[in-house]
């Protein structure tokens, strides 16, 4: 009888700090959201086909952001996009938003190579705007921290070019 109720106790301690290991091992990291840190109240979608097919749909046009985590640029890139209260607006109410940590097989989204961060824009005709770009001839669809002002402005260019073209 003694050694049933003392082997009871011994599972009943190993399913208790089992059950508590994964607790503390899910506390641990933050849920991975779509976001991915670019703004947790924009709507994201969550491939370039469904970026393609609601821009078309809604007449928006589709923001593509390439990104890497254990990149510093993108870092930085990130916490300026996410903490920008004008270009988060934009990017909730006038865009389709998308941030893709992988390449796609669509080689337009790449026309001067694949480098992090990219960020290219894709009309509701499904036409990639190679045409709004960023300000480094080596690279030209990138922006750096300090380039904000050129984002804000290439996301009012991207929307006027739609007006103009519809």
């Amino acid at each position: 009888m003694m050694l049933h109720s003392a082997l009871a106790l011994c599972l009943l301690l190993v399913a208790v700090s089992s059950n508590l290991a994964i607790a503390i091992k899910k506390e641990k990291r933050p849920p991975q959201t779509l976001a991915r840190g670019w703004g947790d109240d924009i709507t994201w979608v969550q491939t370039y086909e469904e970026g393609l097919f609601y821009a078309q749909k809604s007449k928006k046009p589709l923001m593509v952001i390439h990104h890497l985590e254990d990149c510093q640029y993108s870092q930085a890139l990130k916490q300026v996009f996410s903490q920008n209260e004008e270009i988060q607006e934009m990017a909730q109410n006038k865009f389709i938003m998308l941030n893709l940590m992988h390449e796609t097989t669509d080689k337009n989204l790449s026309p001067d190579g694949q480098y992090v961060p990219r960020i290219m824009f894709v009309d509701p005709s499904l036409t990639v705007r190679a045409d709004i770009a960023g300000r480094y001839s080596n690279r030209l669809y990138t922006y750096e921290p300090q380039d904000l002002p050129l984002l804000i402005e290439n996301m009012k260019k991207a929307l006027r070019l739609i007006q103009s073209e519809l």
